[in-house]
Protein backbone atom coordinates (compact mmCIF):
# COMPACT_ATOMS: atom_id res chain seq x y z
CA UNK A 1 0.00 0.00 0.00
CA UNK A 2 2.48 2.29 0.73
CA UNK A 3 4.64 1.30 -2.35
CA UNK A 4 2.08 2.54 -4.10
CA UNK A 5 1.07 5.83 -2.60
CA UNK A 6 4.53 6.51 -3.38
CA UNK A 7 4.33 5.32 -6.59
CA UNK A 8 1.19 8.00 -7.18
CA UNK A 9 2.62 10.58 -5.07
CA UNK A 10 4.49 12.83 -8.05
CA UNK A 11 1.41 12.05 -10.43
CA UNK A 12 -0.39 13.74 -8.02
CA UNK A 13 1.79 16.58 -7.21
CA UNK A 14 1.87 16.72 -11.02
CA UNK A 15 -1.90 17.34 -10.93
CA UNK A 16 -2.20 20.82 -10.48
CA UNK A 17 0.46 21.49 -12.90
CA UNK A 18 -1.25 19.61 -15.83
CA UNK A 19 -4.91 21.08 -15.02
CA UNK A 20 -2.69 24.66 -15.26
CA UNK A 21 -1.21 24.03 -18.16
CA UNK A 22 -4.47 22.87 -19.65
CA UNK A 23 -6.22 25.20 -18.09
CA UNK A 24 -4.19 28.49 -17.31
CA UNK A 25 -6.78 30.31 -15.63
CA UNK A 26 -8.61 27.23 -13.72
CA UNK A 27 -7.45 28.31 -10.42
CA UNK A 28 -7.83 31.94 -10.66
CA UNK A 29 -11.21 31.59 -11.71
CA UNK A 30 -12.02 29.44 -8.91
CA UNK A 31 -10.51 31.57 -6.27
CA UNK A 32 -12.84 34.34 -7.86
CA UNK A 33 -15.64 32.32 -7.89
CA UNK A 34 -15.34 31.21 -3.67
CA UNK A 35 -14.39 35.17 -3.13
CA UNK A 36 -18.06 36.31 -4.95
CA UNK A 37 -19.70 33.29 -2.73
CA UNK A 38 -18.71 34.83 0.23
CA UNK A 39 -18.89 38.17 -0.18
CA UNK A 40 -22.49 37.21 -1.28
CA UNK A 41 -23.45 34.98 1.83
CA UNK A 42 -22.16 37.72 4.28
CA UNK A 43 -24.03 40.07 2.74
CA UNK A 44 -27.26 38.70 2.70
CA UNK A 45 -26.39 37.79 5.92
CA UNK A 46 -26.00 41.00 7.05
CA UNK A 47 -29.08 41.77 5.12
CA UNK A 48 -31.40 39.37 6.73
CA UNK A 49 -30.44 41.04 10.35
CA UNK A 50 -33.26 42.83 12.10
CA UNK A 51 -32.62 45.98 11.97
CA UNK A 52 -30.18 45.24 8.87
CA UNK A 53 -26.34 45.48 9.32
CA UNK A 54 -25.93 48.67 7.48
CA UNK A 55 -22.84 50.66 6.23
CA UNK A 56 -23.34 53.17 8.95
CA UNK A 57 -22.58 49.93 11.62
CA UNK A 58 -19.88 48.97 9.52
CA UNK A 59 -18.56 52.46 10.23
CA UNK A 60 -19.22 52.42 13.71
CA UNK A 61 -17.91 49.10 14.52
CA UNK A 62 -14.58 50.95 12.70
CA UNK A 63 -14.93 53.87 14.71
CA UNK A 64 -14.79 51.11 18.31
CA UNK A 65 -12.10 49.58 16.90
CA UNK A 66 -9.81 52.25 15.48
CA UNK A 67 -10.96 55.58 16.67
CA UNK A 68 -7.64 57.49 16.35
CA UNK A 69 -6.81 56.26 13.02
CA UNK A 70 -7.05 58.80 10.26
CA UNK A 71 -10.13 58.40 8.28
CA UNK A 72 -9.94 61.43 5.32
CA UNK A 73 -7.22 63.73 4.57
CA UNK A 74 -8.15 66.88 2.66
CA UNK A 75 -5.35 69.52 1.89
CA UNK A 76 -3.51 69.86 5.17
CA UNK A 77 -6.97 68.63 7.35
CA UNK A 78 -7.23 64.95 9.35
CA UNK A 79 -10.02 63.87 10.37
CA UNK A 80 -10.23 60.31 12.18
CA UNK A 81 -12.87 57.94 12.29
CA UNK A 82 -14.03 59.22 15.81
CA UNK A 83 -13.98 62.75 14.82
CA UNK A 84 -16.21 61.76 11.97
CA UNK A 85 -18.33 59.57 13.99
CA UNK A 86 -19.63 63.15 16.22
CA UNK A 87 -19.64 65.30 13.25
CA UNK A 88 -22.02 62.76 11.92
CA UNK A 89 -23.71 62.64 15.66
CA UNK A 90 -24.37 66.67 15.29
CA UNK A 91 -25.30 66.52 12.04
CA UNK A 92 -28.21 63.96 13.15
CA UNK A 93 -29.41 65.91 15.69
CA UNK A 94 -29.00 68.93 13.77
CA UNK A 95 -31.23 67.87 11.23
CA UNK A 96 -34.10 67.11 13.73
CA UNK A 97 -33.91 69.71 15.27
CA UNK A 98 -33.90 72.64 12.56
CA UNK A 99 -35.14 70.79 9.39
CA UNK A 100 -37.50 68.81 11.18
CA UNK A 101 -36.12 65.26 9.51
CA UNK A 102 -38.08 62.35 10.60
CA UNK A 103 -36.43 58.91 10.58
CA UNK A 104 -37.49 57.32 6.69
CA UNK A 105 -37.87 61.09 5.26
CA UNK A 106 -35.00 62.06 2.24
CA UNK A 107 -32.25 64.68 2.47
CA UNK A 108 -30.83 66.04 -1.27
CA UNK A 109 -27.26 67.10 -0.95
CA UNK A 110 -25.83 69.53 -3.20
CA UNK A 111 -21.75 69.45 -2.61
CA UNK A 112 -18.55 69.02 -4.37
CA UNK A 113 -15.85 66.82 -2.97
CA UNK A 114 -15.32 68.01 0.87
CA UNK A 115 -14.85 65.75 3.83
CA UNK A 116 -18.22 67.54 5.10
CA UNK A 117 -19.84 65.21 2.35
CA UNK A 118 -19.00 62.28 4.46
CA UNK A 119 -20.04 63.09 7.88
CA UNK A 120 -23.46 64.48 6.52
CA UNK A 121 -23.95 61.76 4.30
CA UNK A 122 -23.46 59.27 7.89
CA UNK A 123 -25.47 61.64 9.91
CA UNK A 124 -28.38 61.62 7.22
CA UNK A 125 -27.90 57.84 7.82
CA UNK A 126 -28.05 57.56 11.51
CA UNK A 127 -31.71 59.00 11.14
CA UNK A 128 -32.56 55.87 9.19
CA UNK A 129 -33.49 58.43 6.26
CA UNK A 130 -31.96 58.10 2.78
CA UNK A 131 -29.51 60.51 0.62
CA UNK A 132 -30.48 62.19 -2.40
CA UNK A 133 -26.34 62.56 -3.92
CA UNK A 134 -26.97 65.91 -6.50
CA UNK A 135 -24.36 65.90 -9.12
CA UNK A 136 -23.22 69.58 -8.81
CA UNK A 137 -22.72 70.19 -12.59
CA UNK A 138 -26.46 69.80 -12.96
CA UNK A 139 -28.75 72.88 -13.40
CA UNK A 140 -32.17 74.38 -14.24
CA UNK A 141 -34.77 71.81 -15.24
CA UNK A 142 -32.23 68.41 -14.71
CA UNK A 143 -31.90 69.77 -11.04
CA UNK A 144 -35.54 69.88 -10.76
CA UNK A 145 -35.70 66.67 -11.88
CA UNK A 146 -33.54 64.43 -9.75
CA UNK A 147 -34.68 66.47 -6.90
CA UNK A 148 -38.26 65.62 -7.68
CA UNK A 149 -37.53 61.99 -8.01
CA UNK A 150 -36.35 61.45 -4.78
CA UNK A 151 -39.10 63.21 -2.86
CA UNK A 152 -36.62 65.09 -0.53
CA UNK A 153 -37.88 68.29 1.04
CA UNK A 154 -34.58 69.42 2.36
CA UNK A 155 -31.56 70.89 0.03
CA UNK A 156 -28.36 71.02 1.74
CA UNK A 157 -26.00 72.76 -0.43
CA UNK A 158 -22.87 74.43 -0.14
CA UNK A 159 -22.45 78.07 -0.50
CA UNK A 160 -21.08 78.24 -4.68
CA UNK A 161 -24.24 76.22 -5.02
CA UNK A 162 -26.06 79.36 -4.56
CA UNK A 163 -26.48 80.92 -8.03
CA UNK A 164 -28.23 77.23 -9.34
CA UNK A 165 -30.20 76.86 -6.55
CA UNK A 166 -31.68 80.50 -7.17
CA UNK A 167 -32.19 79.51 -10.62
CA UNK A 168 -34.86 77.55 -9.67
CA UNK A 169 -35.92 79.19 -6.67
CA UNK A 170 -39.55 79.71 -7.77
CA UNK A 171 -40.09 76.04 -8.36
CA UNK A 172 -38.59 75.12 -5.13
CA UNK A 173 -41.00 77.23 -2.91
CA UNK A 174 -43.41 75.46 -5.45
CA UNK A 175 -42.21 72.28 -3.92
CA UNK A 176 -42.02 73.59 0.10
CA UNK A 177 -38.38 72.90 -0.07
CA UNK A 178 -36.27 74.22 2.32
CA UNK A 179 -32.61 75.25 1.81
CA UNK A 180 -29.52 74.85 3.96
CA UNK A 181 -26.05 76.24 3.12
CA UNK A 182 -23.22 74.26 4.67
CA UNK A 183 -22.14 77.18 6.13
CA UNK A 184 -21.55 79.23 9.57
CA UNK A 185 -22.70 82.64 8.13
CA UNK A 186 -25.37 83.07 5.89
CA UNK A 187 -24.55 83.52 1.88
CA UNK A 188 -27.18 85.87 1.45
CA UNK A 189 -30.55 87.91 2.33
CA UNK A 190 -32.98 85.02 3.90
CA UNK A 191 -30.81 82.29 3.58
CA UNK A 192 -30.32 79.62 6.27
CA UNK A 193 -27.02 77.99 7.76
CA UNK A 194 -26.16 75.00 8.86
CA UNK A 195 -23.06 74.34 9.86
CA UNK A 196 -23.37 76.60 12.63
CA UNK A 197 -26.35 74.84 13.71
CA UNK A 198 -23.77 70.97 13.82
CA UNK A 199 -21.11 72.75 15.88
CA UNK A 200 -23.79 73.76 18.22
CA UNK A 201 -25.57 70.48 18.51
CA UNK A 202 -24.36 67.22 21.17
CA UNK A 203 -21.77 64.97 19.40
CA UNK A 204 -23.09 61.77 21.76
CA UNK A 205 -24.01 58.98 19.60
CA UNK A 206 -27.43 58.76 17.59
CA UNK A 207 -30.07 56.29 19.47
CA UNK A 208 -29.79 53.06 17.14
CA UNK A 209 -33.74 52.74 17.61
CA UNK A 210 -33.84 55.86 14.94
CA UNK A 211 -33.08 53.39 12.31
CA UNK A 212 -34.39 50.45 13.93
CA UNK A 213 -36.95 49.89 10.92
CA UNK A 214 -34.30 49.45 8.40
CA UNK A 215 -34.01 46.24 6.11
CA UNK A 216 -31.95 45.03 3.65
CA UNK A 217 -34.04 46.35 0.55
CA UNK A 218 -34.95 49.53 2.81
CA UNK A 219 -33.38 52.99 0.34
CA UNK A 220 -30.00 54.08 1.45
CA UNK A 221 -29.64 56.82 -1.52
CA UNK A 222 -30.39 58.03 -4.65
CA UNK A 223 -27.23 58.29 -6.84
CA UNK A 224 -27.03 59.75 -9.92
CA UNK A 225 -23.22 59.79 -10.30
CA UNK A 226 -20.82 57.20 -9.54
CA UNK A 227 -18.50 57.53 -6.28
CA UNK A 228 -16.86 55.23 -3.79
CA UNK A 229 -15.11 55.42 -0.18
CA UNK A 230 -12.47 53.17 1.19
CA UNK A 231 -11.02 53.43 4.51
CA UNK A 232 -8.55 55.96 5.08
CA UNK A 233 -9.26 58.22 2.15
CA UNK A 234 -7.63 61.23 0.52
CA UNK A 235 -9.80 63.97 -0.48
CA UNK A 236 -9.37 66.81 -2.89
CA UNK A 237 -11.72 69.19 -3.93
CA UNK A 238 -10.99 69.13 -7.65
CA UNK A 239 -9.02 66.58 -9.51
CA UNK A 240 -5.19 67.85 -10.61
CA UNK A 241 -2.90 66.00 -13.09
CA UNK A 242 0.32 67.96 -12.18
CA UNK A 243 -0.45 67.53 -8.35
CA UNK A 244 -1.46 63.71 -8.42
CA UNK A 245 1.80 61.63 -7.40
CA UNK A 246 2.96 64.79 -5.29
CA UNK A 247 -0.27 64.35 -3.30
CA UNK A 248 -0.03 60.73 -3.65
CA UNK A 249 3.46 60.65 -1.98
CA UNK A 250 2.63 63.40 0.19
CA UNK A 251 -0.13 61.55 1.92
CA UNK A 252 1.76 58.02 1.23
CA UNK A 253 -1.39 56.84 -0.62
CA UNK A 254 -1.54 52.74 -1.64
CA UNK A 255 -4.25 52.49 -3.57
CA UNK A 256 -5.76 54.63 -6.23
CA UNK A 257 -9.14 54.85 -8.23
CA UNK A 258 -10.10 55.80 -11.33
CA UNK A 259 -11.89 56.24 -14.51
CA UNK A 260 -10.36 55.89 -17.58
CA UNK A 261 -9.79 59.40 -18.13
CA UNK A 262 -7.62 59.86 -15.44
CA UNK A 263 -4.74 58.14 -16.24
CA UNK A 264 -4.49 59.23 -19.77
CA UNK A 265 -4.48 62.74 -18.59
CA UNK A 266 -1.62 61.75 -16.17
CA UNK A 267 0.27 60.05 -18.86
CA UNK A 268 0.17 63.57 -20.84
CA UNK A 269 1.72 65.05 -18.00
CA UNK A 270 5.42 66.19 -18.91
CA UNK A 271 7.74 62.96 -18.13
CA UNK A 272 10.31 63.67 -14.64
CA UNK A 273 12.34 61.80 -12.91
CA UNK A 274 10.68 60.90 -10.23
CA UNK A 275 7.27 59.47 -11.75
CA UNK A 276 7.67 55.66 -10.50
CA UNK A 277 8.95 57.22 -7.18
CA UNK A 278 5.53 56.34 -5.15
CA UNK A 279 3.86 53.93 -2.82
CA UNK A 280 1.13 52.92 -5.18
CA UNK A 281 0.44 49.13 -5.46
CA UNK A 282 -2.97 49.03 -6.74
CA UNK A 283 -5.71 50.97 -9.04
CA UNK A 284 -8.87 49.94 -8.97
CA UNK A 285 -11.69 51.74 -11.93
CA UNK A 286 -13.19 51.20 -15.56
CA UNK A 287 -13.00 52.76 -18.75
CA UNK A 288 -9.36 52.58 -19.28
CA UNK A 289 -8.03 52.24 -23.13
CA UNK A 290 -4.92 49.54 -23.48
CA UNK A 291 -2.68 51.97 -25.28
CA UNK A 292 -3.29 54.40 -21.88
CA UNK A 293 -3.17 51.39 -19.63
CA UNK A 294 0.26 50.19 -20.96
CA UNK A 295 1.61 53.47 -20.99
CA UNK A 296 0.50 54.08 -17.93
CA UNK A 297 2.21 50.93 -16.56
CA UNK A 298 5.84 51.62 -18.26
CA UNK A 299 5.93 55.28 -16.94
CA UNK A 300 4.45 54.97 -13.35
CA UNK A 301 5.88 51.00 -12.61
CA UNK A 302 4.54 47.92 -11.55
CA UNK A 303 0.91 48.95 -10.25
CA UNK A 304 -1.52 46.06 -9.87
CA UNK A 305 -4.73 47.10 -12.41
CA UNK A 306 -8.04 46.09 -11.27
CA UNK A 307 -10.04 47.29 -14.18
CA UNK A 308 -13.87 46.61 -13.45
CA UNK A 309 -17.33 46.58 -15.35
CA UNK A 310 -20.37 47.57 -13.01
CA UNK A 311 -23.35 49.86 -13.07
CA UNK A 312 -25.09 51.38 -10.31
CA UNK A 313 -28.29 50.00 -10.90
CA UNK A 314 -26.75 46.96 -12.46
CA UNK A 315 -26.92 43.45 -11.50
CA UNK A 316 -23.78 42.34 -13.20
CA UNK A 317 -20.05 42.54 -12.59
CA UNK A 318 -16.54 41.86 -13.95
CA UNK A 319 -13.85 42.62 -12.42
CA UNK A 320 -10.02 41.91 -14.39
CA UNK A 321 -8.43 39.55 -11.47
CA UNK A 322 -5.82 38.34 -14.10
CA UNK A 323 -4.60 41.75 -14.64
CA UNK A 324 -5.02 41.05 -18.36
CA UNK A 325 -4.15 44.51 -20.06
CA UNK A 326 -7.10 45.68 -21.83
CA UNK A 327 -9.66 43.06 -20.32
CA UNK A 328 -12.89 44.36 -17.80
CA UNK A 329 -13.09 40.50 -16.89
CA UNK A 330 -13.53 37.12 -17.41
CA UNK A 331 -16.66 34.93 -18.41
CA UNK A 332 -16.27 32.60 -15.37
CA UNK A 333 -18.33 29.68 -16.34
CA UNK A 334 -18.75 28.92 -11.76
CA UNK A 335 -20.17 32.79 -11.76
CA UNK A 336 -22.52 32.41 -14.37
CA UNK A 337 -24.09 29.15 -13.67
CA UNK A 338 -25.08 31.07 -10.16
CA UNK A 339 -25.42 34.79 -11.54
CA UNK A 340 -26.40 34.16 -15.25
CA UNK A 341 -25.22 36.47 -18.20
CA UNK A 342 -25.17 36.50 -21.66
CA UNK A 343 -24.28 38.40 -24.58
CA UNK A 344 -26.78 38.78 -27.81
CA UNK A 345 -26.16 39.32 -30.86
CA UNK A 346 -27.65 43.38 -31.56
CA UNK A 347 -28.86 45.83 -34.49
CA UNK A 348 -27.07 48.57 -33.61
CA UNK A 349 -28.98 50.51 -36.71
CA UNK A 350 -32.61 49.86 -35.52
CA UNK A 351 -31.68 49.86 -32.05
CA UNK A 352 -32.79 46.76 -30.62
CA UNK A 353 -31.70 43.06 -29.75
CA UNK A 354 -31.83 40.81 -32.83
CA UNK A 355 -34.53 38.17 -32.65
CA UNK A 356 -34.65 34.82 -34.54
CA UNK A 357 -37.72 33.27 -36.55
CA UNK A 358 -39.19 32.44 -32.52
CA UNK A 359 -38.73 35.54 -31.42
CA UNK A 360 -35.93 34.82 -29.09
CA UNK A 361 -32.54 36.73 -28.47
CA UNK A 362 -29.54 35.30 -30.23
CA UNK A 363 -26.44 34.75 -28.36
CA UNK A 364 -22.97 36.23 -30.04
CA UNK A 365 -20.09 33.82 -30.96
CA UNK A 366 -16.77 34.06 -29.47
CA UNK A 367 -15.17 37.42 -31.00
CA UNK A 368 -18.21 38.58 -32.10
CA UNK A 369 -19.42 41.99 -30.05
CA UNK A 370 -22.90 41.60 -28.46
CA UNK A 371 -25.12 43.26 -25.75
CA UNK A 372 -24.88 42.31 -22.14
CA UNK A 373 -27.39 41.00 -20.40
CA UNK A 374 -27.96 39.66 -16.96
CA UNK A 375 -30.98 37.62 -16.10
CA UNK A 376 -33.29 39.18 -13.19
CA UNK A 377 -33.23 36.43 -10.64
CA UNK A 378 -33.77 36.80 -6.19
CA UNK A 379 -30.01 36.42 -6.22
CA UNK A 380 -29.60 39.38 -9.05
CA UNK A 381 -32.75 41.50 -8.55
CA UNK A 382 -33.40 45.27 -10.71
CA UNK A 383 -34.59 47.37 -8.57
CA UNK A 384 -35.07 50.23 -11.53
CA UNK A 385 -35.45 53.66 -11.51
CA UNK A 386 -37.27 56.41 -9.26
CA UNK A 387 -40.07 58.13 -10.27
CA UNK A 388 -41.47 57.37 -14.16
CA UNK A 389 -41.43 53.52 -13.91
CA UNK A 390 -41.05 53.56 -18.08
CA UNK A 391 -37.38 54.43 -17.78
CA UNK A 392 -37.38 50.62 -15.69
CA UNK A 393 -39.69 48.80 -17.92
CA UNK A 394 -36.87 49.83 -20.72
CA UNK A 395 -34.10 48.13 -19.08
CA UNK A 396 -35.72 44.93 -19.06
CA UNK A 397 -35.87 42.21 -21.78
CA UNK A 398 -38.59 39.70 -21.48
CA UNK A 399 -38.95 36.23 -23.51
CA UNK A 400 -35.14 36.35 -24.09
CA UNK A 401 -34.34 32.65 -24.37
CA UNK A 402 -37.51 31.21 -22.94
CA UNK A 403 -40.99 32.93 -22.01
CA UNK A 404 -41.40 34.50 -18.97
CA UNK A 405 -37.82 35.09 -18.38
CA UNK A 406 -36.41 38.65 -17.78
CA UNK A 407 -33.11 40.25 -18.54
CA UNK A 408 -31.45 43.66 -17.27
CA UNK A 409 -30.38 45.20 -20.71
CA UNK A 410 -27.07 46.73 -19.10
CA UNK A 411 -27.10 49.19 -22.96
CA UNK A 412 -23.52 48.35 -23.54
CA UNK A 413 -22.02 45.87 -26.10
CA UNK A 414 -19.17 44.20 -24.87
CA UNK A 415 -16.88 40.87 -26.48
CA UNK A 416 -15.77 37.88 -25.34
CA UNK A 417 -12.37 36.51 -26.72
CA UNK A 418 -11.54 32.73 -26.95
CA UNK A 419 -9.67 32.52 -23.91
CA UNK A 420 -12.43 33.77 -21.94
CA UNK A 421 -11.67 37.68 -21.68
CA UNK A 422 -14.26 40.41 -21.68
CA UNK A 423 -13.49 43.28 -23.06
CA UNK A 424 -15.60 46.44 -23.28
CA UNK A 425 -16.59 47.60 -26.81
CA UNK A 426 -19.35 50.77 -27.33
CA UNK A 427 -22.78 52.11 -25.85
CA UNK A 428 -25.54 51.81 -27.48
CA UNK A 429 -29.06 53.76 -27.37
CA UNK A 430 -29.32 57.26 -26.41
CA UNK A 431 -26.36 57.58 -23.97
CA UNK A 432 -22.19 58.65 -24.75
CA UNK A 433 -19.51 59.24 -22.11
CA UNK A 434 -17.23 62.52 -22.28
CA UNK A 435 -15.10 63.83 -19.33
CA UNK A 436 -16.42 61.09 -17.55
CA UNK A 437 -19.59 61.64 -17.50
CA UNK A 438 -22.45 59.61 -18.54
CA UNK A 439 -24.74 62.44 -20.96
CA UNK A 440 -28.54 61.31 -22.21
CA UNK A 441 -28.84 62.53 -26.02
CA UNK A 442 -32.54 62.61 -25.05
CA UNK A 443 -31.67 64.97 -22.70
CA UNK A 444 -29.55 67.27 -24.50
CA UNK A 445 -31.89 67.19 -27.47
CA UNK A 446 -35.08 68.42 -25.15
CA UNK A 447 -33.23 71.55 -23.96
CA UNK A 448 -32.25 72.37 -27.40
CA UNK A 449 -35.99 71.80 -28.46
CA UNK A 450 -36.54 74.97 -26.36
CA UNK A 451 -35.45 77.14 -29.10
CA UNK A 452 -37.94 78.40 -30.96
CA UNK A 453 -36.03 78.50 -34.33
CA UNK A 454 -35.90 74.50 -33.98
CA UNK A 455 -37.79 72.26 -35.18
CA UNK A 456 -36.11 68.97 -34.74
CA UNK A 457 -32.94 67.45 -33.43
CA UNK A 458 -31.00 64.59 -33.30
CA UNK A 459 -28.44 64.34 -30.81
CA UNK A 460 -25.19 62.05 -30.07
CA UNK A 461 -22.01 61.54 -29.29
CA UNK A 462 -18.79 61.43 -32.16
CA UNK A 463 -15.30 60.48 -32.20
CA UNK A 464 -12.54 62.91 -31.10
CA UNK A 465 -9.14 62.32 -32.91
CA UNK A 466 -6.62 61.98 -29.72
CA UNK A 467 -8.95 62.14 -27.29
CA UNK A 468 -11.16 59.62 -25.25
CA UNK A 469 -14.23 59.35 -25.29
CA UNK A 470 -17.02 60.55 -27.50
CA UNK A 471 -18.66 64.91 -27.81
CA UNK A 472 -22.11 66.00 -28.25
CA UNK A 473 -23.28 67.02 -31.59
CA UNK A 474 -26.54 67.97 -32.92
CA UNK A 475 -28.07 67.54 -36.16
CA UNK A 476 -30.72 70.21 -36.48
CA UNK A 477 -33.49 70.77 -38.86
CA UNK A 478 -34.85 74.88 -38.38
CA UNK A 479 -38.29 76.11 -38.45
CA UNK A 480 -40.15 77.24 -41.96
CA UNK A 481 -38.47 80.96 -42.15
CA UNK A 482 -36.35 80.73 -39.36
CA UNK A 483 -32.45 80.88 -39.26
CA UNK A 484 -29.24 79.32 -37.38
CA UNK A 485 -28.71 81.84 -34.37
CA UNK A 486 -25.56 80.47 -32.80
CA UNK A 487 -25.16 83.18 -30.29
CA UNK A 488 -28.57 82.44 -28.71
CA UNK A 489 -28.07 78.77 -28.67
CA UNK A 490 -24.74 79.57 -26.83
CA UNK A 491 -26.18 81.29 -24.36
CA UNK A 492 -28.86 78.43 -23.72
CA UNK A 493 -26.69 75.66 -23.53
CA UNK A 494 -24.39 77.85 -21.25
CA UNK A 495 -27.71 78.55 -19.17
CA UNK A 496 -29.32 75.02 -19.15
CA UNK A 497 -26.50 72.45 -19.43
CA UNK A 498 -23.37 71.62 -17.99
CA UNK A 499 -20.18 71.92 -19.79
CA UNK A 500 -19.89 68.34 -20.43
CA UNK A 501 -23.12 67.54 -21.94
CA UNK A 502 -23.19 71.09 -24.37
CA UNK A 503 -23.22 70.24 -28.05
CA UNK A 504 -19.94 71.35 -29.65
CA UNK A 505 -20.50 70.72 -32.99
CA UNK A 506 -24.16 71.68 -34.62
CA UNK A 507 -25.12 70.28 -37.81
CA UNK A 508 -27.79 71.41 -40.41
CA UNK A 509 -30.19 69.59 -42.39
CA UNK A 510 -32.97 69.97 -44.68
CA UNK A 511 -34.75 66.37 -42.97
CA UNK A 512 -33.69 63.96 -40.21
CA UNK A 513 -33.40 60.73 -41.69
CA UNK A 514 -35.49 58.16 -39.60
CA UNK A 515 -35.86 54.36 -39.49
CA UNK A 516 -38.56 52.17 -40.24
CA UNK A 517 -39.61 52.08 -36.22
CA UNK A 518 -39.65 56.10 -36.83
CA UNK A 519 -36.47 56.35 -34.21
CA UNK A 520 -33.91 58.82 -35.45
CA UNK A 521 -30.85 57.27 -37.46
CA UNK A 522 -27.75 58.27 -35.51
CA UNK A 523 -24.92 55.49 -37.08
CA UNK A 524 -24.34 56.84 -40.04
CA UNK A 525 -24.28 60.54 -38.53
CA UNK A 526 -21.74 59.12 -35.96
CA UNK A 527 -19.67 57.83 -38.58
CA UNK A 528 -19.74 61.08 -40.90
CA UNK A 529 -18.38 62.87 -37.26
CA UNK A 530 -17.67 66.58 -38.21
CA UNK A 531 -15.01 66.98 -40.45
CA UNK A 532 -16.07 69.95 -42.75
CA UNK A 533 -14.26 68.53 -46.17
CA UNK A 534 -16.36 65.41 -46.33
CA UNK A 535 -19.63 66.81 -44.89
CA UNK A 536 -21.81 69.00 -47.27
CA UNK A 537 -24.56 70.54 -44.82
CA UNK A 538 -23.31 73.35 -43.20
CA UNK A 539 -21.44 72.51 -39.80
CA UNK A 540 -20.86 75.12 -36.65
CA UNK A 541 -18.31 74.78 -33.58
CA UNK A 542 -19.09 76.33 -29.95
CA UNK A 543 -16.46 78.58 -29.47
CA UNK A 544 -15.94 79.90 -25.69
CA UNK A 545 -13.72 82.77 -26.98
CA UNK A 546 -16.35 84.18 -29.51
CA UNK A 547 -19.08 83.01 -26.84
CA UNK A 548 -21.21 81.38 -29.77
CA UNK A 549 -21.32 78.57 -32.34
CA UNK A 550 -19.12 79.45 -35.02
CA UNK A 551 -19.13 78.39 -38.48
CA UNK A 552 -16.81 74.97 -38.74
CA UNK A 553 -13.60 75.30 -41.05
CA UNK A 554 -10.63 72.80 -41.75
CA UNK A 555 -8.31 75.12 -39.75
CA UNK A 556 -10.36 74.69 -36.45
CA UNK A 557 -10.63 71.31 -37.46
CA UNK A 558 -6.91 70.78 -37.77
CA UNK A 559 -6.28 72.54 -34.56
CA UNK A 560 -8.54 69.96 -32.52
CA UNK A 561 -7.06 67.19 -34.09
CA UNK A 562 -3.61 68.35 -32.94
CA UNK A 563 -5.01 69.18 -29.34
CA UNK A 564 -4.34 73.29 -30.24
CA UNK A 565 -7.62 73.69 -29.23
CA UNK A 566 -9.00 72.78 -25.62
CA UNK A 567 -12.16 70.49 -25.60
Amino acid sequence: MITVFFTALPGLLLLPLLISFIFPYIFQDIANFITVIRFGIRTRKNASKIPAYTIVDIFLDKVEKSPDKPFILYQDEVYTYSEIDKLSNQTARALRKHAGVKSGDCVALFMSNAPAYIWIWLGVAKLGCSLACLNNNIRAQSFLHCFRCSGAKIILAEPDMKDAIDEVMPELRKENAKIFYVSETPVGEGTETFLDKVKAASSESVPKSLRSFITGKSLAMYIYTSGTTGATLVLRKKFSASQFWDDCRKYNVTVIQYIGEVLRYLCNVPKTDDDASHNVRMAIGNGLRTDVWSEFLRRFGDVQMYEFYAATEGNVLFINYTNTVGAVGRENFLIKKVLPFEFIKYDIERDEPIRDAKGRCVKAKRGQPGLLISKITSLSPFGGYAGDQTHTEKKILKDVFRKGDMYFNTGDILMVDQQKFIYFHDRVGDTFRWKGENVATTEVADILSLMTFIEEVNVYGVPVPNHEGRIGMATLKMRKYETFDGRKLYAHVRDFLPNYARPRFIRIQDELEITGTFKQRKVELVKQGFDPSTIIDPIYFLDEREKKYVPMTQTIYADIKNKKIKL
